[in-house]
């Protein structure tokens, strides 16, 4: 993406960032394998999502993000779960003023 004359809006450089993070993990191949999940979770999501230590965990997760069955996770999955985490954690940061 060429950067604009325009600043980006901090919600359009959020997406971006999701866009960058999602490539960094998953390559020129743009799916997650379930070893990459479970290192961008580990990594990018630590304050949001406990660390995955137990395969059980990453097993379930990874088959509830995996829609098509492909035993990959596509960018359109991957923004299931970031969509989730999201919603799941808003009310730490409704404003209480």
């Amino acid at each position: 993406m060429e950067a604009s004359k325009d600043r980006m809006s901090d919600l359009e450089s959020g997406m971006v960032t999701i866009i960058r993070i999602f490539h960094k993990y998953s390559g020129h191949k743009c799916k997650l394998k379930k070893a990459e999940l479970k290192e961008l979770i580990n990594h990018e999501m630590n304050h949001f999502i406990m660390k995955i230590q137990e395969n059980d965990t990453l097993d379930e997760l990874f088959a509830d993000l995996d829609q098509n069955g492909d035993l990959e996770i596509d960018f359109k999955e991957f923004i299931t779960l970031i969509s989730m985490v999201t919603s799941a954690c808003h009310e730490l940061f409704i404003p209480t003023h």
